[in-house]
């Protein structure tokens, strides 16, 4: 939808966009808003809580008559904050999502798209971010430069297709975004996230994308690992520790910069143990730490073996 004036949220989607959770909070208290414009003020506002881990404040400050937006991010709250609490969410996202009266809600297919990506189902995460338009929609930033937390339907469906392995539609997905707004913080960070996935020459395009943004606007943790990420890529693994330091020093339980310290340190030969073992204690269920088990447990067994 075309806009008919300025945009009284840009500062706050944009904060919340590049990882400024903290300044997208600070900032939230716009005046003059519409009640539309509240409810995605008060939304983008929760989903920063969620990134910086905040999940309790943002079960216990949205209540049951909140609106269908709030209600789906307390369901993405309490997703991520309790395994034991998925198989209750899933059921909920069901529900709402075969209500007619609310089904195509974006914010609410956002976090499903999202939920869904998380539990790798990703087939049925493209079911509910395709089904409509929007550019905001879900940012997911994993390792590696991990891809969310969240942001933008087409967004989301570059990041889904990233994890697919299929490049080739993630493309078809930025190539729409780059139609309707090539200038869009979103289509930026989707092309940095394409040339990552696509390696080679993209490489040192998505280093440009990515020192642009830290030239422009605050330094963020999820800035600074996606330029940490490009250097590893390109082989600058000092230049990419320093990156993640810095990263380390706004989040010391940031679990991308964790595993990317632990990725880093590897390359350089130096200790990694610390970074694992604080990322076991903060996000165990993290990729790598699932991966640094497995490799133990083969180990072990072929310790075993020999003995």
């Amino acid at each position: 939808m075309a806009s008919t004036g300025p945009d009284p949220l840009f500062g706050l989607r944009n904060n919340f966009y590049i990882g400024a959770y903290q300044a997208a909070i600070n900032n939230s208290d716009v005046p003059n808003l519409s009640a539309d414009d509240a409810v995605e003020r008060d939304t983008l506002v929760y989903r920063s809580y969620i990134a910086l881990g905040s999940y309790q404040l943002v079960i216990n400050e949205i209540d049951d008559s909140a609106a269908t937006p709030l209600q789906a991010v307390k369901l993405l709250a309490l997703y991520l904050s309790s395994p034991d609490n998925k198989e209750t969410v899933i059921t909920s996202l069901h529900e709402l999502l075969g209500d007619s009266a609310i089904g195509n809600n974006p914010i609410l297919r956002l976090i499903a798209g999202i939920v869904f990506m998380h539990e790798q189902d990703y087939n049925e995460a493209l079911k509910h971010t395709n089904a409509g338009g929007t550019m905001e929609l879900g940012i997911d930033w994993i390792i590696f430069c991990d891809v969310g937390m969240y942001a933008g339907q087409h967004a989301l469906n570059v990041q889904i297709f990233i994890k697919m392995h299929r490049s080739d539609y993630a493309e078809k997905q930025l190539r729409i975004m780059q139609q309707a707004d090539e200038d869009h913080t979103l289509t930026q960070l989707a092309n940095a996230w394409l040339n990552l996935a696509v390696g080679g020459s993209k490489i040192q395009e998505a280093y440009l994308i990515f020192q642009d943004f830290s030239e422009k606007n605050q330094m963020t943790s999820p800035i600074l690992n996606g330029k940490a990420v490009c250097c590893m890529h390109m082989g600058n693994f000092d230049e990419a520790e320093t990156l993640l330091l810095e990263a380390l020093n706004k989040d010391t339980k940031d679990s991308e910069t964790l595993a990317n310290l632990v990725v880093c340190s590897l390359h350089l030969g130096k200790p990694s143990t610390r970074y694992l073992s604080q990322l076991k204690i903060s996000h165990p269920d993290h990729m790598l730490v699932g991966r640094a088990a497995s490799a133990e447990e083969i180990f072990d067994r072929a310790v075993q073996t020999v003995a």
